[in-house]
């Protein structure tokens, strides 16, 4: 047979690593199926749709405020202290991090429609991110309880339900609120499986159909 050439032996290779990748103790975690029984696939597109729209409105939002600040500027005696809720800088970083988003989101959904696994990445990158300081809030409640009430403290005193928040005991307001974090880190973490899922399965089929284009056209002399 004629000997075959580096591009064959390397997609082989690729191959043969995304076939030991599913065969490795990880791969129970692996599943091509997510909420509501449908594919990971098409669960990623949901997922960056639906936060493409979130942020989509959060920059309708941002720009609006730039263009008519004083309907959403805040003054410091209204929020009964010492500083102003959103000035120009914060906005334009907000309006910044809006747009970011907005292109993170439309990657995420266009590399699980056309099957580029290299374009979910930084989708993923920013679940990770996300879910990394939603963790770090429930250790410091969890370290630092009384942090919960000096936070409570400094919001204005026309905040919705503040004195019947304050009123209740400080343990079991710390127990809610560590139990509301962890059903949003579950949440939350699901969607990264679900996400990560999605990438193993269009990095492995890529990989699968390489394999195959490889063997069906592997000539002999």
């Amino acid at each position: 047979p004629a000997p075959r050439s580096g591009a064959h032996r390397g997609a082989e290779r690729r191959a043969r690593a995304a076939a030991e990748m599913l065969s490795s103790p990880w791969a129970r975690f692996y599943s091509n199926s997510c909420c509501l029984c449908c594919h990971v696939r098409t669960g990623t597109i949901i997922l960056g749709v639906w936060y493409l729209i979130i942020n989509s409105v959060v920059l309708l939002i941002l720009l609006s405020a730039l263009t008519d600040p004083d309907q959403y500027h805040l003054t410091s005696a209204e929020l009964g202290g010492e500083f102003e809720f959103m000035d120009d800088a914060n906005m334009c970083v907000a309006t910044a991090i809006s747009l970011l988003m907005i292109l993170i989101c439309a990657m995420a959904t266009y590399g699980a429609y056309k099957q580029h696994a290299a374009w979910i990445i930084p989708f993923f990158c920013y679940q990770i991110f996300d879910f990394a300081l939603n963790t770090l809030v429930a250790i410091s409640v969890l370290i630092y309880p009384s942090t919960i009430q000096d936070y409570l403290r400094q919001l204005p005193n026309n905040f919705p339900y503040k004195e019947e928040i304050m009123s209740v005991n400080p343990t079991c307001l710390v127990v809610i609120i560590l139990l509301f974090i962890s059903i949003i880190l579950a949440f939350k973490g699901y969607l990264i499986s679900c996400v990560w899922n999605c990438y193993r399965y269009i990095n492995g089929r890529n990989n699968s159909d390489v394999l195959v284009y490889i063997t069906t056209n592997d000539t002999a002399v």
